[in-house]
């Protein structure tokens, strides 16, 4: 599992960035046991982490529409 995706700041990575990262790691591990997510969960200190729901479901958006270009459905 490829945690490419922050889940402690507000801003929407780049897919083209996440694409190249994805490449990058099938040169060690084969596409089909890669996958993508957010780095951790979004409450990950006792405080959490100062996204909106709706940026966290931003993040949740990326992925599933990064995975599907990459993966396909």
């Amino acid at each position: 599992m490829l945690g490419l995706v922050s889940s402690k700041l507000p801003q929407l990575e780049s897919k083209d960035v996440l694409k190249r990262r994805i490449e990058a790691a099938s040169r060690f591990v084969p596409m089909e046991n890669l996958c993508i997510s957010p780095q951790c969960g979004f409450a990950s200190t006792h405080h959490g982490n100062n996204l909106t729901i709706e940026q966290e479901k931003a993040k949740l958006r990326l992925c599933i529409e990064t995975a599907r270009e990459v993966w396909g459905e």
